[in-house]
């Protein structure tokens, strides 16, 4: 399979959010900025990358009876040493992220291409599909930050386009999330089939 294929499959073809719909407590919950969608999707990635390559170099090595629990061991090892960078090296981001970096475990999308992907291929391509994926969710995830934080706040990653008194504070709370991300869905959706 050829690994720009798999990258470009992650963005369009099997975009975690806009497609699948995987993810949806971090895609929801951080997304009330840009800087913090890209931050949440970048963290994301990182561990999708690592944790693809480790699962894809041990698969032999793991049992059937226990795989799954020898990937999460990889995962939740891989977050636990991400969350210590950021805490050391960004603190104020770790605390707007707060608990959802240590949810990175739990995400489907990455046990998911772990299961369907990184056990079944190299680790090459396992980190291209790793590539793709995250960059799919980030993109995801910061359009919709950026849809949120424009409409509520009248800035982007934090510079003010226009007042804040226009601003429409739905979008800076939850149901401004499911509000933006719906439309979000439905662009993509007819970009798809156009």
């Amino acid at each position: 399979m050829n690994n720009l294929k798999v990258l470009l499959n992650g963005i369009v073809k099997e975009n975690p959010t806009f497609v699948l719909l995987l993810g949806m407590c971090p895609t929801l919950g951080t997304t009330s900025s840009a800087i913090n969608g890209m931050s949440m999707g970048l963290a994301t990635m990182a561990v999708l990358i690592c944790s693809n390559f480790v699962i894809s170099c041990i698969k032999k090595l793991v049992p059937d009876m226990v795989r799954i629990p020898s990937y999460i061991v990889v995962i939740a090892s891989l977050v636990t040493i991400l969350q210590m960078v950021m805490q050391a090296y960004v603190p104020d981001l770790y605390a707007t992220l707060g608990l959802f970096i240590p949810l990175i475990v739990v995400n489907c999308i990455i046990l998911g291409r772990a299961e369907a992907f990184a056990a079944k291929n190299g680790p090459i391509p396992s980190i291209f599909d790793g590539i793709g994926i995250g960059l799919g969710f980030t993109i995801a995830l910061t359009l919709l930050g950026g849809v949120r934080e424009l409409l509520g706040t009248g800035k982007l990653f934090n510079v003010t386009l226009y007042s804040e008194d226009y601003g429409m504070l739905l979008f800076v709370l939850a149901p401004g999330a499911f509000i933006a991300l719906g439309y979000l869905i439905a662009i993509v959706n007819k970009l798809r089939k156009a």
